[in-house]
């Protein structure tokens, strides 16, 4: 499977560097999730712009383990960079309900850090009382 991992203070963006979503790659990927978050990772974004096509909806569930590991970690899960073919199996397969789906990575990163803010902000005020 090939993807690239672009680490940053706040959060890390995986873009899945492949035209098709299988059976063969998404194990790979949910690997990825897993170890990210082990790193400490609460907040990942995936780049799914180069891929165009996906062999069924199953494969797409991969997806919902990354939502899963970051909002257990009190983190968010975005999907970036959604082909129409995708978007398409998403919305059937009402995955698209669970996740959160953004337009490029620069919104991505926007409410990550709108987000960090917000929880700075409310750990402060808890601390206060």
């Amino acid at each position: 499977m090939k993807f690239s991992v672009d680490k940053h203070e706040k959060y890390v963006a995986i873009r899945l560097d492949e035209n098709r979503l299988t059976a063969d790659n998404t194990p790979g990927l949910k690997s990825e999730f897993i170890l990210l978050n082990a790193e400490g990772y609460c907040n990942i974004v995936l780049d799914l712009s180069m891929v165009s096509d996906c062999d069924d909806s199953q494969d797409l569930s991969c997806l919902l383990v990354g939502d899963r590991l970051c909002k257990k970690a009190n983190g968010l899960f975005l999907v970036t960079g959604v082909t129409e073919c995708i978007a398409k199996l998403l919305e059937m397969s009402s995955i698209d309900q669970s996740l959160n789906i953004v337009g490029n990575l620069d919104e991505a990163e926007d409410l990550i850090f709108m987000e960090e803010i917000e929880k700075e902000l409310l750990g402060s005020f808890d601390q206060e009382n």
